[in-house]
């Protein structure tokens, strides 16, 4: 038991174009869709192969959002990192000291990730380029702990387990400059949480989903959505992740 740069050419979303030609991955947009039927069971989904959902990504470059969240998200934005190119993480709060959480599909125990700070257009922050070692790593939940061996200049974010409208994704879709896409939360069940409307593709595996005031209350890891915006996206609860892991306390919790 636990203790207390692309391409120069940019499409609608600001990404390159190249990026935006592979888009089997994972995106939701259109209509809202019902509450999960998988809450009403104690089995978790299956993985879904990625696809695009709805006609278009809302996708909105970090430094150009003015949305409703900008204060908050102004305050946790430095916090994410680009893995390897292919990842995304975010640097949290921990009393044993900050580590970035991220996808456990995404690394393995005792790999060594590049992790890149302030990847993203008008940059504004601290460009970090360091390493780390993975100090722990599951599939279920589904998440990953990495000690930096340089610690940037940024505040670490908050871990939550409140859930707010709108939420947020704070990303590196194909490994591109960071973006943020807004959805709605639509249910927190069996150590999953899920959100529609909140677009997502391949490279936002481990991002935080983040609350109004800025606190990641899961990380993303799946989705399954249509052509017509039907489905979901969802990812490990940050609880469900405290609960798993020998370095994460409860305390770390800011809301408990």
């Amino acid at each position: 038991m636990k203790h207390q740069p692309p391409g120069s050419s940019l499409n609608p979303w600001g990404l390159p174009l190249a990026g935006s030609l592979l888009l089997a991955l994972v995106a939701c947009g259109g209509e809202e869709p019902a509450a999960p039927k998988v809450c009403a069971s104690q089995q978790k989904p299956e993985v879904h192969s990625f696809q695009q959902c709805g006609p278009t990504l809302d996708f909105t470059p970090i430094n150009r959002y003015a949305g409703t969240l900008a204060d908050a998200i102004q305050r946790s934005e430095d916090a994410v990192a680009l893995i390897n190119g292919s990842c995304t993480g975010t640097l949290i709060a921990a009393g044993a000291g900050p580590v970035v959480l991220t996808a456990g599909h995404c690394v393995a125990v005792g790999d060594r990730p590049l992790l890149v700070f302030n990847f993203e257009d008008d940059a504004d922050g601290d460009p970090l380029i360091t390493e780390g070692t993975v100090i722990e790593q599951a599939l279920e939940p589904d998440y990953a702990l990495i000690q930096l061996d340089t610690l940037p200049a940024v505040t670490p974010v908050s871990l939550t387990t409140q859930a707010t409208e709108p939420l947020a994704i704070i990303q590196h879709p194909r490994g591109h400059p960071k973006v943020i896409a807004e959805g709605t939360f639509l249910a927190s069940c069996n150590q999953l949480v899920y959100y529609a409307d909140l677009d997502t593709l391949v490279g936002s595996s481990g991002a935080g989903v983040l609350n109004r005031q800025g606190h990641l209350l899961g990380v993303h890891t799946d989705g399954d959505c249509n052509e017509k915006g039907q489905g979901v996206n969802w990812g490990w609860t940050a609880e469900a992740i405290v609960e798993a892991s020998p370095y994460l306390q409860i305390a770390d919790i800011a809301d408990r």
